[in-house]
């Protein structure tokens, strides 16, 4: 069963599709046709609704932030335990009555702004807007912020929102006249609508209630069901990391999902209808982060290992919640964030879903191999299922039979879309060594759009430095879109090491990029141009680095 809200009615399904999208179930199940599918892949925010994730029992709701997803790729299932809110809803219009209407601060100053020509794309930017406006409400009462909405803040916020016609202009404008509206209201002491419905968290909290009762039996008999089923097909949702376990285990060829923001165009653009899926949204274990200490293999000349302290992510953690701690230990990492997708995607996309995806364009894993991270895997055991004469969708609970391993993660991409990864695994965690003194990051990412874009090519690179700062003693170049995997540039890494902190000896270290990698050539880019880019950013790191240097000389 999943159970969620929808514009403020209590919803719970068991009879449906697991492979069901937001926008399918809104438009063709409850005929809320306010919401609008434009690209179907995620890219152009026509789809944009706007989610909260409902409190626990006693929580308040206040405290739940708003976030915004692009329904066309996001399964209804992954809105377990939310609120989900289409335009029709934010205004207070409890008759319907188009004269009788409050609009939204949103709504409202996209028309005093004439923000829509067509209006196909409007209610995906009234969505993100009223988001924007409602978190930075609330983190105005909560006294975190006192600054209205900045022209930057708007600009970001609709970054993963593209208009037709309209042009920018008139919803940036827009965006900054929300605040002006609510703090006129509020003057007015017109009551807004308050949409974290807190009329609501009893019914949810007695759910959660019934639900945590309903898995405790469910443990006890040894039995996991499934939470969707129909035909054939089936969905489960895995409360804690043994419940994963135990469900690969029986079903070991299970699409495993997580913000599926990459696996969802399967659904839309392929029309894959997945027989089996494992959604890992309710696992809390792989949604936090740690420092831990982590055993390395140094160097084949040392043949010995090595403790360096690390920062672990969840696998299921999402961009822009791993951002917090990105910002404190690798603030060049956190830097290209924003360049990454769209608010949309970073809010559903996970760590380990990018890393699993093995894209040759993914953004994160050529980071991550000039980092020197590593990643843990969990094999779990394809052993034959227990027959159960009274359902055959259970799961027992006896079932699994776990390997685990921490790889470095150079060692994880075989092929094209091929990774260690095999029948009944998953990633649970990316290790990353922390960055030491005398270590410098520089990252680059080529696309043709700045914000919200697929990489032609990235690189980013790790330069060790001798204490006198003066010689590189070692140097990780990852690349991505060059080849069918990442990978590192093994050959330019080489020659970097011993060499003299000059862009003289980048310029030589560039000339050994073709023996590393035959770059392909496709719709973003040729391979003579991702060639020829690649090289003038290897040697850019070198002049970016000379001038680090020199400034902590001075």
């Amino acid at each position: 069963m999943i159970h969620f809200y929808l514009n403020g009615k209590y919803k719970q399904l068991t009879d449906l599709n697991p492979n069901t999208t937001v926008l399918e179930y809104l438009r063709l199940h409850e005929r809320q046709t306010d919401t609008k599918e434009g690209c179907g892949s995620g890219d152009c925010g026509a789809c944009t609704i706007m989610a909260q994730r409902l409190p626990t029992s006693g929580a308040d709701a206040s405290d739940a932030p708003f976030y915004t997803l692009n329904s066309c790729i996001t399964l209804l299932s992954l809105m377990d335990g939310h609120h989900l809110m289409t335009a029709a809803y934010i205004a207070d219009n409890p008759e319907y009555h188009p004269e009788r209407a409050l609009l939204h601060p949103a709504q409202q100053a996209m028309v005093e702004c004439h923000g829509s020509q067509c209006g196909f794309c409007t209610p995906g930017f009234v969505m993100t807007l009223a988001s924007t406006y409602e978190n930075h409400r609330l983190q105005v009462a909560k006294g975190t912020v006192t600054d209205d909405l900045s022209y930057d803040d708007i600009v970001a916020s609709i970054s993963g929102n593209l208009c037709r016609c309209t042009g920018y202009r008139p919803i940036i404008e827009a965006g900054l006249a929300m605040s002006a509206i609510g703090k006129q209201r509020d003057s007015d002491q017109i009551a807004a609508k308050d949409l974290s419905i807190h009329l609501a968290t009893d019914a949810m909290a007695s759910s959660n209630q019934q639900h945590k009762q309903h898995s405790s039996s469910t443990t006890a008999n040894n039995l996991i069901e499934p939470a969707l089923t129909q035909d054939s097909r089936k969905l489960f949702i895995p409360q804690s990391i043994d419940e994963l376990n135990q469900v690969l285990a029986t079903h070991p060829k299970a699409t495993i999902w997580a913000g599926g923001t990459d696996l969802g165009l399967s659904v839309t653009q392929h029309l894959v209808d997945h027989d089996v899926i494992v959604q890992l949204s309710a696992i809390d274990e792989l949604k936090s982060w740690s420092l831990q200490t982590l055993n390395v293999n140094t160097d084949e000349q040392s043949k010995g290992d090595s403790e360096v302290q690390s920062l672990v992510l969840g696998a299921g953690m999402s961009y822009k919640s791993m951002l917090p701690a990105l910002e404190q230990y690798f603030p060049e990492f956190a830097n290209l964030f924003e360049r990454i997708a769209s608010p949309q995607i970073r809010n559903m996309g996970t760590i380990g879903g990018n890393v699993a995806n093995a894209s040759p364009i993914g953004d994160l894993p050529p980071i991550l191999l000039a980092l020197d991270a590593h990643i843990h895997l969990r094999h779990c055991a394809a052993v034959d299922s227990v027959a159960d004469n009274t359902n055959a969708n259970n799961v027992h609970s006896s079932q699994a039979s776990c390997i685990d391993e921490i790889i470095p993660l150079s060692e994880f991409f075989l092929d094209y879309k091929k990774t260690k990864l095999r029948a009944g695994s998953y990633v649970v965690a990316l290790h990353i060594p922390l960055m030491q003194d005398h270590q410098h990051l520089y990252i680059h990412k080529i696309s043709k759009r700045y914000e919200d874009d697929i990489s032609a090519c990235l690189l980013a690179a790790r330069l060790d430095l001798s204490a006198d700062g003066m010689t590189i003693q070692d140097a990780k170049f990852g690349l991505g879109g060059m080849a069918a995997i990442p990978l590192l540039a093994a050959k330019c890494q080489q020659a970097l090491i011993g060499q003299a902190v000059n862009v003289a000896s980048f310029e030589q270290a560039a000339q050994m990029l073709p023996n590393d990698v035959s770059p392909m050539t496709d719709v973003r880019a040729s391979r003579e141009y991702r060639m020829h880019v690649m090289q003038r950013l290897i040697i850019k790191c070198g002049k970016q680095l000379v001038a680090d240097v020199q400034m902590v000389d001075a």
